[in-house]
């Protein structure tokens, strides 16, 4: 491995690790949905989530903006509880949730279209 390859890998690695960023970002709305499904969590556990599943730290305020979005617009509730908000799915977010599990078809084949190279 030459100097040149070694310095393609480290960016390559540097665009890889935030376009995967930039996803989870995107997305992020969608995974909380989803991980609500099992159960009650407060911004610190979204924070927790994120990084065990993805190996990403987010910042307080993108979790929190996210799960004050999702209250606002219904789909979700949250309660103070001990010193922290927990937010649980209701009953417009679940369906929310299911919307887009049953679009997962649709989805990949829309992110397969959208990445294809055309020549």
């Amino acid at each position: 491995m030459t100097k040149h390859d070694s310095g393609e890998e480290l960016e390559t690695s540097a665009v890889l690790k935030s376009m995967y960023r930039r996803i989870v970002r995107s997305f992020l709305d969608v995974l909380v949905l989803a991980e609500l499904r099992n159960g009650p969590m407060s911004g610190y556990d979204v924070m927790a989530f994120i990084h065990e599943r993805f190996s990403l730290l987010m910042s307080t305020g993108t979790v929190y903006f996210t799960l004050y979005s999702l209250e606002r617009n219904g789909l979700v509730s949250g309660v103070s509880h001990h010193r922290k908000r927990v937010y649980r799915l209701t009953a417009k977010g679940e369906k929310t949730i299911k919307a887009i599990m049953s679009a997962n078809d649709k989805i990949r084949y829309f992110m397969l279209n959208l990445l294809k190279v055309q020549e």
